[in-house]
């Protein structure tokens, strides 16, 4: 009997896996598994013959997201679903799952169709505090800046930023940036096959205005045990992101792998970050036994 296929698809900037990710084909080979590698692009790589598909650090959809979901709709077997792909991969997700209950930073939406002025952007920040500017469309932090309200040139640089956005077709989130992150951090709560795996402290990473041209800040993570609270606020959004899914497909559907990020937000109350089902960052070298966890769970479903 031949072994299942797993292609574990990657972008051109890292086609031998993130360091993250390194020891995950050893630990499929070890299930009965035959681990490919593969970047998502490569016109080269025969997608029918590839077997089952798992995204990992396909980092550069953003810039060419409709050949993205073109190509993950053309694999026959792909993980996570093609579908959850299409919406994932745009934050206005986010108000759908909020109309479910997910509670979600407070963000002003600034869409390009608006035709806004320097000065309609100007009078939609924060009067006070500090807050981010970023993309409806992008992969983690990238193309993300923090700005001060009340510093003159922070709010011309925050301007500009999202007025370059939106003169390139795309929608601009603002939102309050919350103190919360530079004290404790995001807590990633991580779930493979609908189970809980484990959870990490991301260090906060934005700390200045977006510089074109430059790399988003490296993510620096460290184990650490969810308060039951996090946990708790954990299976109320996957109720929402299963209710969503199941208004949009008509049924439900298994996701290998979800993060959903959780932080402290106004009067402490907990909020969600973002939630991702696309090219997540699962933490695996952070916790003893993750790296199983994902390979067992990539097993169910190649075995299936």
């Amino acid at each position: 009997m031949s072994k299942p296929i797993v292609t574990l698809a990657t972008c051109a900037a890292l086609p031998h896996l993130a360091e993250d990710d390194a020891a995950l084909p050893d630990a499929l080979a070890e299930r009965g598994i035959e681990p490919r590698i593969a970047v998502w692009d490569d016109p080269d790589v025969d997608w029918s013959a590839a077997g089952l598909v798992v995204l990992r650090s396909v980092h550069d959809y953003a810039a060419r997201r409709d050949q993205f979901l073109s190509w993950a709709e053309s694999v026959p077997k792909i993980v996570n679903h093609a579908d959850v792909l299409r919406w994932n991969t745009d934050k206005h997700y986010l108000l759908e799952l909020a109309e479910r209950g997910m509670p979600m930073i407070p963000t002003v939406w600034l869409e390009p169709e608006r035709k806004l002025s320097k000065h309609q952007v100007h009078t939609r920040f924060p009067a006070g505090g500090e807050f981010v500017v970023k993309p409806a469309v992008s992969s983690g932090s990238a193309e993300a800046g923090r700005y001060t309200a009340v510093d003159g040139n922070s709010r011309r640089e925050a301007i500009n930023h999202a007025m370059d956005l939106l003169n390139q077709g795309r929608t601009v989130m603002v939102q309050r940036y919350l103190e919360s992150v530079d004290k404790r951090g995001e807590t990633a709560l991580i779930y493979m096959n609908g189970l809980v795996s484990h959870a990490v402290e991301k260090e906060a990473m934005l700390q200045g205005p977006y510089r074109p041209g430059t790399q988003a800040p490296r993510e620096v993570a460290h184990a650490r045990q969810a308060t039951d609270a996090e946990w708790r606020l954990g299976e109320e959004v996957r109720g929402a992101i299963h209710s969503y899914i199941k208004s949009r497909l008509g049924r439900d559907e298994q996701l290998t792998f979800c993060r959903i990020d959780v932080v402290e937000g106004l009067n402490g109350t907990m909020s969600v970050m973002e939630v991702s089902l696309v090219d997540a960052s699962l933490y695996l070298s952070t916790t003893p036994g993750a790296v199983d966890n994902f390979a067992d769970a990539i097993a169910v479903r190649a075995f299936w």
